[in-house]
């Protein structure tokens, strides 16, 4: 909204300093500033009145160490979390872009997924929560929206890349002490739409969904949607679920989501931009710079819910946050085209996630060949998820957190080293 009123200002009475709400990196600024505000001022108050209604969590007994004492502890936190996104994003992005609609969609629609779970855990006390089969529904149903609107809409659209050749400026060779000719990368004029997304360590790093399809008629190109939206709800539901899972102690789902909030912050920004797209030989996607505002709000509100979710927890986030952090991700990732780093860059996600499956077929394994006593003393992990796991083995689990932010570190960077290593 402030992008508006202010461009109004500037236009109608040179308003001083106006002018640098047009800027992307002013408004991002922005928004991490009123997204910290919101988390640390009022995510105290909204403590406050959770704890004062008594909404704590009810923590089963594993047999960890220290479980047992955060018993009561607030949760449902995921609210302060929402509040510092959608806010920001109100104020400082532009309202009527079709990545900031969505994304402020699909993140008051898995967060209000998330809610309607804890609820029934809180004030039903079904500790079995929401039915996992409709939390499927929705997320499908959300990985439905996405699919169709970013394949649809007339917005969404990238811009091909041509070549010219020419002399210039900035192509002398000094080994043969003249200038060169040379094909610069340049695009269309004209944005055109594409089912085109970005590959990491391939030289011509895009992939058309549409090939999938493309073999089986000479018409069938068309049809490439049929593979890219259930790929989309695919996604959106892996990453979503990953989260969730991953949210099993102090910080960690927190701080991890932070910094791939902010590996996806570069990778718009650049996309977003010409001159780098170009420079980087990326594709490059009009309209979605804006998206910047919309991540550095998601990196705010990650980071100051940290302040009260770090080691020893003053709130947990529950599955109002942990399930609209995981979704986010994924619909961010698939509307700059980067959907196929999401297994590097969310790697963390990816091994929770794989860990529980592979504890359960293990020993579904085990029991159906040596029978049920055979299987419950030889588990594969000693529990799942993986942090459960260090847990039992005996790290403390704020050193699994600073272990795990470690790592993933690592695969941030190693995320942002795809655009020029192949």
């Amino acid at each position: 909204m402030f992008y508006y009123l202010f461009t109004w200002l500037d236009k109608q009475f040179d308003f001083p300093g106006a002018g640098v709400f047009q800027y992307i990196s002013f408004r991002a600024a922005m928004a991490v500033i009123v997204s910290l505000i919101i988390s640390l001022l009022f995510g105290k108050r909204i403590i406050n009145y959770i704890r004062k209604k008594q909404i704590g969590e009810t923590v089963r007994e594993l047999g960890l160490e220290g479980q047992t004492k955060k018993a009561g502890t607030p949760t449902m936190g995921g609210l302060i979390i929402l509040a510092a996104i959608i806010i920001p994003t109100l104020l400082f992005a532009k309202l009527n872009n079709v990545y900031i609609i969505l994304m402020l969609v699909s993140t008051v629609w898995l967060g209000a997924i998330g809610f309607l779970d804890d609820y029934i855990k809180v004030f039903k006390k079904n500790k079995d929560g929401l039915k996992g089969k409709f939390k499927v529904i929705g997320q499908v149903g959300i990985g439905l929206i996405v699919g169709t609107t970013l394949y649809f809409h007339p917005d969404v659209t990238t811009k091909e890349r041509v070549y010219t050749s020419g002399s210039q400026a900035n192509s002398f060779d000094p080994a043969i002490n003249k200038n060169v000719e040379y094909k610069a990368p340049k695009y269309a004029k004209e944005e055109t739409k594409t089912l085109k997304t970005t590959i990491p360590f391939v030289k011509n790093n895009e992939f058309d969904y549409n090939v999938i399809v493309k073999w089986i008629c000479e018409d069938c190109g068309k049809w490439g949607w049929l593979v890219f939206i259930p790929m989309v709800i695919l996604i959106v539901t892996a990453v979503s679920n990953g989260a969730n899972i991953t949210d099993g102690i102090d910080g960690l789902a927190t701080g991890t989501s932070a910094i791939i909030g902010t590996t996806l912050g570069i990778l718009a920004y650049v996309s977003g931009n010409a001159v780098f797209a170009d420079y980087l030989n990326i594709m490059y996607i009009p309209h979605s710079g804006e998206l910047v505002i919309f991540i550095a709000a998601f990196v705010g509100a990650c980071i100051g819910f940290l302040w009260y979710n770090s080691f020893p927890a003053q709130v947990f986030m529950g599955d109002t946050g942990s399930l609209a952090l995981g979704g986010i991700i994924a619909v961010f990732a698939i509307a700059i085209r980067k959907e196929l780093l999401i297994p590097i860059l969310c790697g963390i996600f990816l091994i929770e996630n794989v860990s529980v499956i592979m504890q359960v077929y293990y020993f579904k394994y085990q029991k159906k060949k040596r029978g049920l006593e055979y299987a419950q003393s030889h588990r594969l992990f000693k529990m799942a998820p993986l942090h459960h796991h260090y847990q039992k083995v005996g790290f403390h689990e704020s050193k699994i957190v600073s272990r795990f932010w470690i790592i993933g570190i690592m695969l941030a960077v190693l995320t942002i080293v795809t655009l020029k290593l192949r």
